[in-house]
């Protein structure tokens, strides 16, 4: 994987008038990315989460939860990968659940872990069994978060958390729910785009500063979402358009792939990454508006990106800022199976005009088996650094 560290000239507040690029090699070592350790697993990761505070200046709490097919819920060691505590979902043939979501609340005193149709929470210092909180009354009910739990978020504001399903929305049940963290109990339920969004939701996050804000991101779709909680949550406040096919005109060309993004620490700025490379990111005090009743109705307004540019070759599937300062993380990388396609077919189609005779015969048969189970390419994995602090010298 190829590490880039780019310079974005700016001021402070992250507002951006032109980018420039420079030399990795004339920067400090801690501006450089260095791979520290890695720790093999039994099984395929469907995610993991870090500790609240963690760092490698304070031992403790420097570690991560990871969940992995066919066992407990791991509490892993950052420095040296040794497991420290299991947490056990078990369903009712007796098997091990991974969760497809993780979330420590503030404190960092409970893990909550979402799977169908359930969440299951648990006291960080005690692992053993947890509490499951189911979403929906059963499996048969209209009522409730329907599906596989597919994302966490907690509010700044104390005792409230919202969770996110893949299962799609409908006219009559919404795939975002608030829960009381208290209580164990739902509170109300949030959508109102079900006509726009056909898929579920793969990312929600909470505005650092307004704790009122939720922001949204769902499956193959190129849109983010907003709602103000203090209000109707069955109408969303904004829609982000992330640039290429926020239109519906290339819905069929859209990628599965989860594409996060992120809010840095004094709340206006949001960035996120699309398909074709780009980067684009809003002023959420100061963005400009592009309302389009047809497309995101009458009482959203749509918004359109303060900022766009061009920072890799393949698809941006995660962004994010630096906790303490201006900077901004982006890396890329999708599998690719079109272009092997395009090999094979051009193969086959080079054979079938040459001469008929039996050896031409087995190459086209084996490229046709070469195009059956194609191996998928990358185009661009890569990771990159913007800095948005103000140059010190002159360009």
């Amino acid at each position: 994987m190829r590490v880039e560290i780019v310079s974005v000239s700016s001021t402070r507040s992250l507002f951006i008038p032109y980018l420039r690029f420079i030399d990795p090699t004339a920067l400090s070592p801690p501006s450089c990315l260095v791979h520290a350790k890695t720790f093999p697993q039994s099984a395929p990761i469907v995610d993991y989460v870090w500790y609240p505070g963690a760092s490698q200046h304070n031992l403790p709490a420097f570690c991560f939860v990871a969940s992995i097919r066919d066992c407990p819920v791991k509490l892993l060691d950052a420095k040296d990968g040794r497991l420290r505590a299991s947490y056990p979902i078990v369903d009712h043939r007796e098997r091990y659940v991974a969760p497809h979501s993780l979330a420590f609340n503030l404190s960092g005193e409970r893990l909550y872990c979402g799977f169908e149709d359930a969440i299951e929470v648990f006291d960080v210092q005690r692992p053993s069994e947890g509490e499951r909180l189911p979403t929906t009354p059963s499996k048969k009910s209209k009522d409730g978060l329907k599906g596989i739990v597919s994302t966490l978020a907690f509010s700044y504001s104390p005792e409230y958390y919202a969770a996110g399903s893949l299962t799609p929305a409908s006219h009559t049940s919404d795939n975002i729910a608030l829960f009381n963290e208290s209580t164990l109990e739902s509170v109300w339920s949030i959508g109102g785009v079900a006509e726009w969004e056909k898929g579920g939701v793969t990312q929600l996050l909470f505005n650092p500063t307004r704790p009122h804000i939720l922001y949204a991101a769902f499956r193959r779709s190129e849109r983010l979402w907003s709602w103000d909680l203090r209000g109707d949550t069955s109408v969303p406040l904004c829609c982000f358009s992330r640039g290429i096919g926020s239109n519906g005109s290339g819905n069929k060309n859209l990628t599965n792939q989860k594409l996060r993004f992120d809010v840095e620490c004094t709340g206006r700025w949001l960035a996120s990454g699309n398909q074709v490379g780009e980067i684009v990111m809003y002023d959420l005090e100061t963005g400009s508006s592009e309302t389009n009743e047809e497309e995101v109705g009458s009482e959203a307004r749509q918004t359109g990106p303060t900022l766009l540019y061009e920072a890799h070759g393949d698809s941006v599937g995660a962004v994010a800022f630096h906790p303490l300062e201006a900077k901004l993380l982006s890396i890329s990388g999708s599998r690719h199976f079109d272009d092997l396609a395009v090999e094979s077919s051009i193969v086959v189609d080079s054979e079938s005009d040459s001469d008929s005779s039996d050896e031409a015969r087995e190459n086209v048969v084996t490229a046709r088996k070469m195009r059956e189970c194609p191996q998928p390419s990358v185009r661009d994995a890569s990771i990159k650094i913007w800095d948005f602090r103000e140059p010190m010298g002159p360009e």
